[in-house]
């Protein structure tokens, strides 16, 4: 029986960054992965949605060619280079993943893996089982599309995210159900490319996770661009109408059936953590994902969870922090703080993007916080203008007391890339005073940051 001093089941985002972290420091480490390294993240998740929004960029941009003073005539598109494109992207990706595993010394184990008793694997390959011994055994599962009762991802009628990436032809009309992350860019993406799209919502609002006022733009955007928007509506069945499936939404208004080409369901996520064996060795679960402490210790000894498979909030960057994390304090590295998960950045790449960072306003409120909020419209940054995307705002709360910042919650252009001033300002414990004396450059977007800082202090330059 081969021993290691850790072995990772899962190579995603939070498994493979938790292989190398070991073996950075001296482990002898082992990963079992049953299917593609880099998890869904990579193959059929963040990475691949982001080369295809690409292409929807590029759409929008021919869209606005006149504004600028280009005549561009007979424009082709072929969905199927748009999606090798995509793909091409994964392939180069993964096959980096597995030369860091080679570079690290980690050993990379093809096969399902269960816990057979503690610090003990049980992985099975083409029908055969090997066992493996450590002394530290990592969780990193991952997570897979939830279903709704009677609506279920098939293939066909009912699209999930690995289909909704890899269509041979673009559907003329298209359901998608949820508006959260998952759900808006997919609406975003197929509606640039063409698609009549239609986006249904069980709650009040669209992206209901972020700010409302965040959410409240969004919607109007996507209305102005020709997305029909149904919140607090449900889906109650859908079904094959001969070439064309029938949706029955009910909500304020009643019921109503309406026909699609085709069906993209995106309501959230389940971990995955059937078959491991956790029944067996009184491993705690809850609400379908792993019970786990801020260091990813699990209710048994020597078995940990880092990533989805651990809960919310499902991100690929929360899941390769919690990595490093959980094995630094396996080592007993000095220093190693749990993760502050009010400090973790969200990102959504519809058009406009949508970050944020920390407590919304209401939040805020609700956890006793007195606290000042800055607005700016990005209607007034020069840059955004200039490129002809000034549609967006800047929103930040801070403590009264403290000046601390607690929240900040942005829509517009490329703000998915700045939110991380933000973040750093959090982890410094820069206070609005000290951001509002920070030197932003001219002309940027993320001059929009600066001036909603110095509105949260009366003191707006541009609005």
């Amino acid at each position: 029986m081969q021993q290691y001093d850790l072995i990772v089941v899962g190579g995603g985002p939070g498994g493979y960054v938790a292989a190398i972290r070991a073996a950075q420091l001296g482990l002898k480490t082992a990963l079992v992965e049953k299917q593609h390294l880099g998890g869904v993240c990579l193959n059929w998740g963040c990475i691949p949605t982001k080369a295809l929004l690409r292409g929807a960029d590029i759409a929008h941009t021919l869209k606005e060619a006149k504004h600028f003073g280009f005549t561009i005539d007979n424009i082709n598109f072929d969905i199927n280079k748009l999606v090798q494109h995509s793909r091409s992207v994964v392939s180069k990706l993964s096959k980096g993943v597995a030369y860091l595993m080679q570079k690290n010394n980690i050993t990379v184990i093809d096969g399902t893996a269960s816990l057979a008793e503690k610090c003990l694997l049980d992985v099975m390959q083409e029908g055969k089982v090997t066992q493996y011994k450590a002394k530290h055994i990592i969780l990193a599962t991952g997570a897979r599309a939830r279903n709704l009762p009677g609506i279920e991802i098939d293939g066909d009628l009912v699209w999930g995210a690995s289909e909704a990436m890899t269509p041979a032809i673009m559907p003329k009309n298209l359901l998608v159900i949820g508006a959260g992350a998952i759900g808006v860019e997919f609406a975003s993406l197929y509606n640039d490319l063409g698609t009549n799209v239609t986006l249904v919502e069980a709650e009040k609002r669209i992206t209901p996770a972020e700010d409302p006022e965040i959410s409240q733009i969004a919607e109007k955007s996507f209305k102005k661009r020709g997305i029909k928007v149904l919140t607090n509506n449900l889906v109650q069945s859908v079904e094959r109408a001969g070439a064309e499936t029938v949706a029955h939404i009910i909500g304020p208004d009643g019921q109503q059936a309406l026909m699609f080409d085709q069906v993209i369901l995106a309501v959230g996520i389940r971990g995955n953590i059937e078959r491991l064996g956790l029944e067996r060795l009184g491993v705690a679960t809850d609400k379908g994902f792993l019970i786990a402490d801020e260091f990813g210790k699990t209710n048994l000894s020597g078995l940990y969870a880092v990533g989805d498979v651990a809960g919310p909030p499902w991100l690929a960057h929360k899941a390769s922090h919690e990595a490093v994390i959980c094995v630094e304090k396996i080592v007993g590295v000095e220093g190693v703080n749990p993760l502050n998960k009010d400090q973790i950045p969200g990102c959504t790449y519809c058009r406009p993007q949508i970050a944020s960072v920390g407590l919304t306003e209401a939040q805020a409120t609700a956890a006793g916080h007195s606290i000042r909020v800055g607005r700016f419209n990005l209607g007034a940054n020069g840059k955004a203008l200039a490129i002809n995307e000034g549609e967006g705002l800047v929103k930040t709360v801070f403590d009264t007391n403290t000046g601390e910042l607690l929240g900040a919650h942005m829509i517009g252009a490329e703000v998915t890339e700045q939110i991380q001033g933000f973040g750093i300002a959090q982890q410094l414990k820069a206070t609005a005073q000290e951001l509002a004396h920070t030197i932003y450059a001219h002309p940027t977007v993320s001059e929009g940051m600066h001036e909603s800082v110095l509105d949260s202090l009366g003191l707006s330059i541009h609005q």
